[in-house]
């Protein structure tokens, strides 16, 4: 006969985050273990679903604004479905970019992200296509134990001179789980097809 399994004493704000009722709440009484099961399967159903259907997860970022970035708007997304938000440059008077020089450029920030995140910054579209703007190190990456300044190194690919405002969008920055590597070394790797196929290797077409 298959034993049922004994119950489980739950601390209040165990209770508490697993939404179950009030009444269970009180003094830490116990609870079946089918029935913490049932809450924790919903509770991911729910989660599975919102992250199929619901507006994109949000999550706070602490920051601090330096004296040169007083009157600036703070990073933004321009439209709802962005993924990118716009980095404003802080320069304290216009910075002419010379065709081939790279400079950088100050935001006027600095951020403390959470905890398994990085923050992407990369180039805006508009001033790649239209003024041959990008950044050579694209996507820079800011780590989450970084507390300096966001600069931006921005080169002008184009054949004209470029100049940086101050407040103009001069990059955009996309927030990023990190997923972080642990090595195994071994004797031999899997096969695949392709082998160590590479350079070209598929063809051109």
């Amino acid at each position: 006969m298959k034993e049922e399994p004994e119950d489980l004493a739950v601390p209040p704000a165990w209770m508490e985050s697993l939404a179950l009722s009030e009444a269970q709440l009180a003094n830490g009484e116990t609870v079946s273990a089918a029935s913490v099961r049932a809450v924790v399967q919903d509770t991911l159903a729910r989660l599975e679903q919102a992250a199929c259907h619901s507006a994109p997860v949000t999550i706070p970022i602490q920051l601090v604004r330096l004296p040169h970035a007083e009157g600036l708007a703070l990073p933004s997304y321009a439209t709802a479905g962005a993924a990118g938000m716009d980095l404003i440059a802080a320069v304290e008077a216009p910075l002419t970019i010379p065709p081939g020089a790279r400079v950088l450029v100050p935001t006027g920030l600095t951020i403390a992200l959470p905890a398994g995140y990085e923050l992407q910054v990369r180039p805006r579209s508009g001033l790649a296509l239209k003024h041959g703007i990008v950044l050579p190190n694209s996507p820079g990456t800011i780590d989450e134990d970084y507390r300096g300044e966001l600069q931006v190194i921005v080169m002008n690919a184009g054949t004209a001179p470029f100049v940086v405002e101050r407040g103009m969008r001069i990059a955009q920055a996309v927030v990023a789980p990190v997923v972080r590597a642990v090595w195994q070394e071994v004797g031999v790797l899997p096969e695949t097809a392709r082998g160590a196929g590479g350079f070209g290797s598929t063809g051109t077409g």
